[in-house]
């Protein structure tokens, strides 16, 4: 019984490496008997029985390690496919698109030097989007290019909401013999993909699109393609919302869309004998019928009203 005394005469006598029991009888080594049970403890546990010991568990990391290396290798392969088709999409570029870009930096650039541009009913310091595209518009049509501010509207769906946005265009009859070739021109192309808190793979990318587009529909429609997907894993990665004028057919309702409006403009500069040739409209004279200079605004018609009394 594992509890019983065991004789004083039975007990053993260990000395290092062997042992004699008083009785003559042939003891068992106690190291052997401890090692022995180790032995046992090893071969029956669960973890050299079933396979599930350190072995696995190392493997497990490695395939986790393998297939975190997989996806930073693909997610870097994404980005350089990416940067590629931006160069080679926006490296292209006809005579046609070269003559119409050129003469639209000079538009932008006299329309700078004139000033102050806005000619609308509330003026904005600096001038505002509406009255520079204007502007352009009107000079490009003193250089004898077919252009038009373009208003594109939308109605909302399931995917996007209604929207609408102005930009310009150029179309060229003489070109084509399919009717001739349209260019979209967006002056502020790139803040158009900006993202607040965008990844910098992605900043990088948008850093190679051109402040000021001028480019037929199917280049533009290629570069839809190419960042709005790009958009679209950034987001993924940062875990955020993706908002629907983020995605690819708001993206094209912009300047793609069959509802739009084409209407020449006249520049708003280039009257003669005014500063900066800026052409303004007469400002009308206000005031209120409760204030004690309205003497002094309108003269004559007081005067003309004490006449008739």
């Amino acid at each position: 019984m594992a509890g019983a005394k065991i004789p004083m005469r039975r007990r053993l006598l260990m000395c290092e490496n062997y042992e004699v029991e008083s009785s003559g009888e042939f003891g068992m080594n106690l190291s052997d008997t401890v090692f022995e049970f180790l032995d046992e403890s090893c071969e029956g546990s669960p973890e050299s029985t079933n396979g599930h010991g350190y072995g696995e568990n190392e493997e497990v990391d490695e395939d986790e390690e393998g297939e975190s290396n997989r996806n930073v290798e693909d997610e870097k392969s994404f980005w350089e496919k990416q940067h590629q088709l931006l160069h080679d999409t926006l490296c292209r570029s006809s005579s046609l698109e070269s003559r119409i870009r050129n003469a639209t930096k000079e538009a932008l650039k006299e329309a700078r030097m004139a000033g102050n541009l806005c000619v609308c009913r509330r003026p904005v310091a600096g001038g505002c989007r509406n009255c520079l595209v204007r502007e352009v518009c009107g000079r490009l049509g003193n250089a004898d290019f077919n252009s038009a501010v373009c208003k594109t509207k939308w109605r909302s769906s399931p995917d996007i909401p209604s929207g609408e946005h102005t930009f310009l265009d150029v179309v060229d009859d003489a070109s084509s013999k399919k009717g001739g070739v349209r260019v979209i021109i967006e002056l502020n192309f790139r803040a158009e993909f900006e993202i607040s808190r965008a990844s910098e793979e992605y900043k990088q990318l948008i850093k190679k699109l051109p402040e000021v587009f001028v480019g037929k529909v199917e280049r533009l429609h290629n570069l839809i393609k190419i960042l709005c997907p790009a958009a679209k894993k950034c987001m993924k990665e940062n875990k955020m919302h993706m908002g629907p004028w983020r995605k690819h057919r708001y993206m094209q309702a912009k300047w793609l869309s069959a509802a739009c409006e084409r209407t020449t403009a006249q520049p708003l500069s280039g009257a003669a004998g005014l500063p900066g040739g800026v052409t303004t409209a007469a400002a009308r004279p206000r005031a209120s019928m409760l204030t004690v200079d309205l003497m002094e605004s309108f003269p004559n018609l007081i005067r003309t009203a004490v006449e008739v009394v």
